[in-house]
């Protein structure tokens, strides 16, 4: 095998030709410069659209591109940057087998750095590939991008999820659309508004809405309008967490109220007092996960203060509801309502009045067993990411960074499967 094919296999290009083997000493250590040229069915082609197109100049020369390394050392490719004219790009450099339009690196280069990105920080990536961490990211922007057009994210979404996570101070929020039944994020965009689910549903067209059949969310008054506008044919379903919060919330408020009046208002401090302040976490788990220390105080809580004690078995039959699902946890769904409407607690009479507003969602969420487990997923992924980068200025490069480890976008490593 000539030693030209054979520096072919190891630098793992297509369609080069390399007409050159040099190596460099630099202020960094030595590089490997490899001179290549296009083969001829992918010279003079626009850098843009890949269309055959004339010649038009030399360009501003010849260009280097950063490849993978070989062993400890660098690699860089060699070409001439001729442009070509292209009839709807204009003058444009032309297309390089190699490398992406307007890169400065290999597509092996960039595929691998964005694989190690998807799982990884970039502050690492860029100390092992020995690159800035800008161009870290400009590499994860590329890929996301070249990715996104090739393939419809939102083509054949059947079952969604709908929700808002923040990624800075100060209610800056993105509005997530995670598939349920792949757990990929198909869509996100800053904001938390109407307009900005609005922007998900034109994006989504009406051809791809009209096969949508199942959308979860929480209560949010910027989303149930716009479901019931843009999808009413979807069989919509209330998140049972969100379900859980409010009854988790109402509870909490009860032992706020029972707190203060044991205490004889601001300020005083008794025994009572003290012991229903320290009750919070006895009151909030569930009970297969409460400790010793925790029940003997929920025991205590029985004997000795009914409404809190009411208020938690009001919150522990929700629960319980939410967990049996169809017929039979809508029937136990209209007890528990008639049961907290006459409770004589305001917090849960309130709630009763919440969940009556939101009964055919519950009902759905019962029948179909609905939930956005994989959106908070998703969620926890992107804070975790948020914390790996130190926080996000610009949403983009959060967006950016979650479809290359949540959207399905990363690339496979060169030369494997």
């Amino acid at each position: 095998m000539r030693s030209n094919r054979i520096w072919q296999r190891l630098l793992g290009v297509p369609q080069v030709v390399i007409e050159s083997l040099t190596i460099e000493d630099t202020d960094d250590g030595e590089v490997v410069v490899v001179g290549v040229r296009a083969r001829k069915g992918a010279a003079r082609r626009c850098g843009r659209c890949g269309r055959r197109a004339p010649w038009y100049d030399q360009g501003w020369g010849r260009r280097r591109w950063r490849h993978l390394d070989f062993g400890t050392t660098r690699v860089v490719l060699e070409a001439t940057a001729a442009r070509v004219r292209c009839p709807e790009h204009g003058p444009t450099v032309t297309h390089t087998p190699w490398a992406r339009h307007g890169s400065r690196f290999t597509t092996a280069f960039e595929d691998t750095c964005a694989w190690l990105t998807a799982r990884s920080a970039a502050s690492t990536v860029a100390h092992l590939l020995r690159i800035s961490w800008r161009a870290v990211t400009g590499i994860a922007a590329r890929v996301v991008a070249e990715a996104d057009g090739r393939a419809d994210r939102l083509d054949g979404l059947r079952r969604i999820g709908i929700d808002e996570v923040a990624y800075r101070k100060r209610q800056r929020f993105l509005t997530v659309v995670v598939d349920h039944d792949t757990g990929r994020l198909v869509w996100a965009q800053a904001g938390r508004d109407k307009a900005t689910l609005e922007a998900f549903f034109d994006t989504l067209g009406p051809r791809r809405t009209a096969t949508l059949t199942h959308i979860s969310s929480d209560a949010a008054p910027w989303i149930i309008p716009v479901l019931a506008q843009r999808a009413p044919h979807t069989v919509r379903c209330l998140d049972p967490y969100h379900l859980t919060a409010w009854a988790t919330h109402a509870l909490d408020l009860v032992r706020r109220q029972v707190w203060n009046t044991a205490r004889h208002g601001k300020g005083g401090a008794n025994t009572a007092a003290r012991t229903l302040k320290g009750a919070r976490w006895a009151l909030w788990h569930n009970p297969e996960n409460l400790t010793d220390t925790q029940q003997a105080t929920l025991a205590t809580i029985q004997a000795t203060n009914k409404p809190l004690y009411r208020a938690y078995l009001l919150k522990e039959q929700l629960r319980e509801i939410i967990a049996v699902k169809g017929d039979d946890g809508k029937l136990l769904l209209k007890a528990w309502l008639r049961w907290a409407t006459r409770s004589r607690l305001p917090p849960f009479v309130k709630l009763a009045r919440t969940i009556r507003r939101h009964l055919p969602e519950i009902h759905n969420t019962l029948d179909h067993g609905l939930s956005n487990a994989r959106v908070e997923a998703n969620n926890t992924h992107l804070r975790l990411l948020t914390r790996q980068g130190y926080g996000y200025h610009n949403p983009q490069a959060l967006i950016t960074m979650a479809m290359l480890r949540r959207g399905g976008l990363c690339p496979p490593l060169p030369g494997r499967p």
